[in-house]
């Protein structure tokens, strides 16, 4: 089973000689960042009529990305375990995008959870920077198996190779680091191993899953017809279809009613702004009353909460807000620990809650480094300004 590993490891990472690079210098790269605009219909197509009788059926990334399309075409060919053969393996070279971008829902996420839910993720490598002729970016090596070892099953082992390598003696375009042959021997090693380390974790697959939450805070208004409010709600678009006479009769009824008087209560200041509208005969449509009321107000915590049909609490948009809680954690639980200590009126929107998935590879391998103490940075700075001093006397002589 060692042994392998070891091939398969040496074939995705093996180092490719100058004399067999393409001339397309694309070609000298794995797929980072390709997009798939050209290929977008018919993708979309087999994703749609095919679902996941096809390649794509977990879903779409974005069309400036195609790196997830390349992991689940890779996938769709991996041989599914059967009696008398073992389900394939096979691992492929990609940036960091995939690891982490979208959000919980998204195409991107859902492929994720998918490639997890089914445990084809055995391993994912880190390898060095500046392995590539044409970016220096950091990369990753995935190796997936469609039937894991009873130890490995449900089981995700990420590995920071990111340090083992060798200079190059010649540097090829952004090319300035390989894999010795004991770099490799080492990868191997704290992947064969399987254990706990500095340079080796191991997580459940469901540790990277999670849930994001939409939290809600209340509507709290009051309104007047200050001169001030009163410009900037007739300032509003829906009002450029009114005639002359009939904004001008509008003001009028706003002028009308009391400048320094608050409302705290939306329900109350509609009911009057109502009555006083139809005693003067200005008639405005549904859109226009709305705009009409939203500009006369202001954001208030001692206003009353707005309600909307049946009496149900109305969100407060501009304070709305998400929350990923990891996938093991009651989402309550989660809001009444994290959120309402310091918003006690804060509640969920369960009907937006999302599914999602990433890897955060870094953040499991981040290592806090102090910073140095004041009195020694001072101290450096003293001695490179003592230098500076000296050798403007020596000009000065």
């Amino acid at each position: 089973m060692l042994r392998d590993r070891w091939l398969l490891f040496k074939v995705a990472v093996r180092p490719v000689e100058e004399s067999s690079y393409n001339t397309c210098e694309q070609c000298r790269e794995p797929p980072f960042g390709v997009d798939w605009k050209k290929q977008e219909k018919a993708v979309r197509e087999e994703h749609a009529e095919k679902g996941f009788a096809g390649r794509f059926g977990p879903g779409l990334p974005r069309v400036s990305d195609g790196s997830m399309l390349f992991l689940l075409h890779l996938i769709s060919k991996m041989r599914e375990p059967a009696e008398g053969s073992t389900g394939g393996r096979a691992a492929i070279v990609l940036n960091g995008s995939p690891l982490f971008t979208g959000g919980a829902g998204s195409g991107e996420s859902n492929i994720r959870k998918w490639i997890l839910e089914r445990d084809y993720l055995e391993a994912i490598i880190a390898l060095p920077t500046d392995m590539f002729y044409n970016t220096g970016i950091s990369t990753y090596l995935w190796i997936l198996s469609k039937e894991k070892v009873a130890e490995r099953r449900n089981k995700v082992q990420l590995v920071d190779g990111s340090k083992l390598f060798r200079k190059m003696r010649k540097g090829l375009g952004s090319k300035r680091n390989e894999l010795g042959p004991e770099d490799i021997q080492a990868i191997v090693k704290l992947y064969g191993e399987f254990a706990e380390n500095d340079r080796s974790k191991i997580f459940d697959t469901t540790d990277f899953f999670y849930r994001t939450i939409t939290i809600e805070r209340p509507l709290t208004l009051n309104f007047a017809t200050a001169p001030n409010r009163i410009e900037a709600a007739l300032a509003a678009k829906v009002f450029a279809k009114l005639t002359a006479d009939a904004l001008t009769s509008l003001r009028t009824v706003l002028e009308s009613m009391e400048a320094t008087k608050l409302w705290k209560n939306r329900d109350d200041f509609t009911k009057a702004l109502k009555k006083r509208l139809k005693d003067a005969g200005v008639d405005l449509s549904t859109p226009q009353l709305k705009a009409l009321i939203a500009g006369l107000s202001e954001r208030d915590d001692t206003a009353d909460v707005c309600t909307g049909a049946k009496g149900k609490i109305e969100p407060d948009t501009d304070l709305r807000d998400t929350e990923n809680v990891p996938w093991n954690e009651d989402i309550h639980a989660y809001v009444d620990r994290e959120v309402k200590p310091f918003v006690p009126d804060a509640w969920i929107d369960e009907d937006k809650t999302k599914e999602g998935c990433e890897i955060p590879f870094t953040r499991h391998f981040y290592q806090y480094v102090p910073p140095r103490p004041l009195e020694e940075i001072d101290a450096d700075l003293d001695a490179v300004l003592g230098r500076i001093r000296a050798r403007l006397e020596q000009v000065k002589a």
